[in-house]
């Protein structure tokens, strides 16, 4: 523990001997100050710490800090020429800092109590009960009106799993399907019957992170209901529930006559009762039919029909249900809700969740799977990366997992905090991705937008841009980006003054670069600048060993999105998977294995052989069939090398008949054009070397 010596007791001193007794690690030794009543003597008084008015008669060398909160500077000074060598000496100025933040703190602490305590009160004034779970299925949250409901304290809910304070609750059902409930009937274990509302609790990022349910007990509304079979004698019972309900509710007799109407109602539509009790029910609605008149028609209730009421023409979504006692019709009964709000927050929760997405990197290395040691190495050196500024080259096949790679290394960089931007380099031409690169200012180009535009690297300036397909690039576009990267600065389209700019890039490519630069095709000079630190993926045929894990992790993926519970595939068609070459990888494996939960049972948790669609130059035949139908078959070659060599005669066979014409070869093969490159470039097949090809 320090020993503490504070000289000077006014603002910086109070807030200070405040702060140093609330903690274990300091002792405060003594209070100093020439003034007999400053508010840090009388506060060390009340604290039982020794007071003084000469600092020096307290200065020792067993004293560890002394703080100067006078603000004096001579003081100051006289301090640092007495101490002993091993005494901390603090300026005033901290004291003043400190007591600043300490207010700031006090401020902030109690507006925070003051929004949480109107937030309590609000939800423990409403009359519906709420209870609210976590993503273990806990009750985090009970308002007054669901204790009174569930019979339960919230002391004792609390922390409790759900299902041990409503054992028939839905909530974790309501997770797993990720799908909303509005109005369903729940029967308590205490015999009360509530109509409830079940909502799951999804974050930004599409993840559900909760539960939570709003109902009401309508215990004594089925009682009545289930006693009384005269509507005017159920319309008094149900009056003074209907007329302090939240829910907009109107009620017509058998000739769609209005009978009652409640508060929230005549809120909704903009009419008054006497507007409405007493008139047919088309008098409300502004745009569409009455639902009252098409359920008194039809006997059955309608559900979720949009229309306008009101003068104001009021977007509602009706809900309207027939009133039948002992068979015969009595009326109908309708609730309206107000969706323009709901509409107008979505819209903008969407626009939020869309701007989120377009400026931070959704994936961390978390996200990345993988236990063969190529993907290993892959890791290693992406997480190296991150740490450093270096310009940060991928590489690999289509469908690696590149765009995953860079959003997880600028999300494990000091750069986290600001925005990560992509472009596909391959996707737009030289002078659309120059102006959406580096911007251009207003009269650059005909129909220009006013002011000019930043260009995405103004926008990430201090976060990182991801260059995808840099591979792609013209020499042209080549040359200013090697600018960029050289000297840290940009010229706007049409602009002569320089920008500076401090962006990390992360660039990727599936093209071999080196061949390109013997070609031509790529500056020798720019593939050094991006390839400070180049990172090589691995195609998914290399990393057998992760087809568990993976295959593991699209499950999790594709059951949440097709509300399914499968749990693995069956040995045989591991094996059948396993042996495929995988020219699309990881996006192909993930498109297989949806296709085949698609056409399985939906109770089935185990993708089998025949689920699998087969694939191409991938026959789904057996050893001993393969042999009976070709005895030579086998060479003595492993499986992967005998359908190589096979696949490699039909690609070179398919190309000389399509008179060397990659669109034709693709498209008589069924297979994309970009699929083609891959395997010419995978067997070295060329036009000017066929003739060392034989059939």
């Amino acid at each position: 523990m320090k020993r503490v010596l504070v000289v000077g007791a006014g603002k910086g001193g109070t807030a200070l001997i405040h702060l140093l007794s609330e903690t274990e690690m300091m002792n405060i030794v003594a209070v100093v100050d020439k003034k007999k009543h400053a508010p840090g003597i009388q506060l060390a008084n009340q604290l039982s710490i020794p007071v003084g008015h000469d600092w020096e008669e307290w200065l020792n060398d067993e004293i560890d800090i002394v703080i100067e909160a006078t603000g004096e500077e001579e003081v100051f000074q006289q301090l640092l020429l007495s101490r002993s060598r091993r005494t901390v000496v603090i300026p005033g100025a901290v004291a003043y800092i400190t007591a600043q933040l300490l207010e700031e703190k006090e401020m902030l602490v109690d507006e925070l109590q003051e929004q949480t305590t109107i937030r309590e009160n609000i939800l423990n004034a409403i009359h519906d009960g709420m209870v609210v779970i976590n993503e273990q299925h806990v009750i985090t949250f009970m308002n007054e009106a669901a204790e009174r409901i569930v019979g339960q304290s919230r002391e004792d809910a609390i922390e409790q799993h759900v299902h041990t304070v409503i054992p028939t609750s839905r909530l974790p059902h309501v997770m797993r399907t990720q799908r909303e409930e509005v109005n369903q009937q729940l029967d308590l274990e205490n015999n009360k019957t509530v109509i409830t509302t079940r909502i799951p609790l999804i974050d930004g990022e599409g993840k559900v992170v909760g539960a939570f349910a709003v109902f009401k007990d309508i215990t004594d509304v089925v009682t009545l209901a289930e006693e009384l079979t005269d509507l005017k004698e159920v319309k008094t019972m149900l009056e003074a529930i209907i007329q302090s309900s939240d829910e907009a509710i109107s009620v017509v007799d058998e000739n769609g006559i209005g009978l009652m109407v409640n508060p929230a109602y005549t809120k909704i539509t903009g009419l008054q009762r006497k507007e409405i009790i007493g008139r047919p029910a088309t008098t409300d609605i502004s745009e569409g039919e009455s639902m009252h008149m098409q359920v008194l028609k039809t006997r059955r209730p309608v559900r979720n029909v949009r229309m306008k009421v009101g003068p104001a023409k009021k977007d509602v979504i009706v809900n309207v249900a027939p009133i039948i006692v002992d068979g015969i019709l009595k009326g109908s009964v309708g609730v309206l809700h107000d969706v323009t709000e709901i509409e107008n927050l979505t819209s903008e929760l969407k626009r939020a969740r869309q701007i989120i997405r377009n400026l931070e990197a959704k994936y961390t290395f978390d996200d990345i799977v993988g236990q063969s040691n190529e993907m290993i190495l892959a890791l290693e050196q992406a997480r190296v990366g991150a740490k450093t500024p270096a310009s940060v080259l991928l590489r690999g096949e289509s469908g690696t997992g590149k765009e995953i790679f860079a959003h997880a290394i600028h999300n494990e960089s000091d750069r986290k905090h600001n925005k990560f931007l992509r472009v596909n380099c391959a996707s737009l031409g030289d002078e659309e991705l120059e102006r959406e690169l580096f911007g251009y200012e207003e009269d650059a180009f005909p129909f220009a937008k006013r002011g000019g535009k930043r260009g995405l690297f103004e926008e990430a300036n201090n976060g990182s841009i991801f260059l995808d397909e840099i591979g792609e690039l013209s020499q042209s576009m080549q040359v200013k980006l090697l600018r960029v990267l050289q000297e840290h600065e940009l010229y706007r389209v049409g602009g002569a003054k320089p920008v500076p700019i401090d962006v990390r890039v992360i660039a990727s490519t599936h093209i071999n670069m080196e061949k390109a630069i013997m070609n031509g095709a790529f500056r020798e000079d720019f593939y050094y600048r991006l390839n400070r630190l180049p990172i090589y993926l691995p195609p998914l045929r290399e990393r057998k060993d992760d087809f568990r894990v993976l295959i593991r992790n699209i499950l999790l993926k594709l059951n949440q999105d097709y509300g399914r519970n499968v749990l693995h595939v069956s040995k045989e068609a591991l094996n059948y998977l396993k042996g495929y070459d995988w020219p699309g990888n990881v996006r192909e494996l993930e498109n297989v294995i949806g296709r085949a939960m698609m056409i399985m049972e939906m109770n089935s948790e185990v993708i089998e052989l025949e689920h699998i669609p087969e694939l191409w130059l991938h026959p789904k035949v057996t050893k001993t069939s393969a042999i009976h139908e070709n005895p030579d078959a086998w060479n003595g070659k492993t499986l992967q090398e005998s359908l190589d060599q096979h696949e490699r005669r039909i690609l070179i066979e398919a190309f000389r008949n399509n008179g060397f014409n990659k669109t034709k070869t693709a498209k008589s093969l069924g297979i994309s054009i970009r699929n083609l490159y891959y395997k010419l470039d995978k067997y070295e097949i060329d036009k000017d070397n066929m003739q060392d090809f034989s059939n």
